[in-house]
């Protein structure tokens, strides 16, 4: 079995997706995540971009920080639902088969990324 050094994931993108009537919701979270953690904030966007179906705001952060991260959004989504990327520099490998969901399975439009 050929198997990938985990050292190619240089930082994770996590995507929370919203409907508009939780928009609230997720700005309340974007806020909590901001003040506990080291990640950068994306823009929140009130419609679907790129491969995302939803609404969403993404957080980035190093790899380093996915033990405290993903655990807190693990217990702390709020009925959101939660896409995890790793970031490896192959951004269709990296939504299509290296991702994980909290919360429900939302799919995506992998098309915008080709």
């Amino acid at each position: 079995m050929e198997t990938t050094d985990a050292g190619v994931i240089h930082g994770y993108h996590a995507h929370i997706n919203f409907d508009l009537e939780k928009r609230d919701v997720a700005i309340a979270m974007r806020e909590e995540l901001g003040k506990r953690f080291d990640v950068v904030l994306g823009r929140v966007w009130d419609q679907p971009v790129g491969p995302h179906l939803k609404p969403m705001f993404q957080v980035a952060f190093e790899p380093g920080a996915f033990d405290e991260v993903v655990p807190w959004l693990m217990v702390n989504h709020n009925g959101l639902s939660i896409f995890i990327h790793p970031e490896t520099g192959n951004d269709l490998e990296d939504h299509r088969d290296n991702a994980l969901w909290i919360n429900e399975n939302l799919g995506l439009n992998l098309d915008a990324l080709n």
